[in-house]
């Protein structure tokens, strides 16, 4: 697998700098192109209340959202191409050129989109969800997570400086987390470090982090595994402080392993990390 091919869904928000700064990151490493992409929902018959109860079709009340989804459509276009300019990246029109990227504009008719079109794609690059604020969307995330059928990777608030030098994994003995070590395998074969770290009370029947770790040492991957305890603290809180004290640029991690509907209830290692990682995260499910 390579990652030539980077799709980001553009959404406006004070997120969006870091998600297109690493996106750069992966594709200056690998000469990879990113597709913008610019979601407009479709604004059809909207209804509104009626003076007398009921409802109604408003026809100027569509025109006006339709003509707010167009500027929003356009002014994250333009910041995704000032940015790309800026950082010297061009369209692929020059010989040998490398990175390259494009926008285009899609129309959302009820449809998943995103979702959809990550599956050309070998890397969706999204930001994570802030408390409060309505963009960057989880409802994003989590269609190309489960939709695309590829891994993403989660941009964090602040822009990274670096991304794929020193890595962890978050090993659980999950097919999820797994499928998510595949996926990465160019970015764990050009790390200068790897850690997989297991937690304790934190794994599913399967192998160990050193059968993991052995796996990767067979691909080439140097490696260490360490097993930690959890102590009063959380899997989820375990692992970004171990990302944190290691100094690590990337966290890669299975999604999901219970039920997405048990973690939204009573919380879990997945969610904990999408509301509280301040390093990107690779992911698949």
């Amino acid at each position: 697998m390579t990652l030539k091919a980077i799709l980001v869904p553009l959404e406006e928000s004070e997120v969006l700098p870091s998600v297109l700064e690493t996106a750069l990151l992966v594709a200056r490493r690998y000469g990879s192109h990113i597709e913008g992409l610019s979601v407009r929902r479709a604004l059809t018959g909207l209804m509104v209340a009626g003076a007398e109860g009921g409802f109604a079709t408003s026809p100027d009340l569509e025109e006006r959202f339709a003509r707010e989804a167009e500027e929003r459509a356009l002014r994250v276009q333009r910041q995704f191409e000032t940015f790309m300019r800026e950082h010297g990246v061009g369209d692929g029109t020059q010989p040998g050129e490398a990175p390259t990227a494009s926008v285009v504009e899609e129309v959302w008719e009820g449809v998943d989109v995103v979702g959809t079109r990550g599956r050309a794609f070998d890397l969706t690059v999204v930001g994570r969800p802030v408390r409060g604020a309505p963009a960057p969307a989880i409802a994003t995330l989590e269609m190309v997570l489960f939709e695309s059928g590829r891994p993403i990777l989660i941009a964090p608030p602040t822009p990274p400086t670096s991304l794929g030098e020193s890595i962890l994994i978050a090993w659980n003995g999950s097919p999820e987390t797994a499928r998510t070590i595949a996926f990465a395998m160019p970015l764990l074969a050009q790390a200068g470090k790897v850690v997989v770290l297991s937690v304790a009370n934190g794994t599913v029947t399967g192998p160990s982090a050193a059968e993991a770790r052995q796996h990767l040492v067979r691909n080439g991957i140097a490696a260490e595994a360490v097993e930690v305890p959890s102590g009063e603290r959380s899997v989820g809180e375990v692992i970004l402080d171990e990302c944190a004290s290691r100094g690590v640029d990337l966290l890669i991690k299975g999604a999901y392993t219970r039920s997405r509907l048990r973690q939204m209830i009573f919380g879990g290692t997945t969610s904990h990390i999408l509301a509280s990682a301040e390093l990107p995260v690779f992911m698949a499910h």
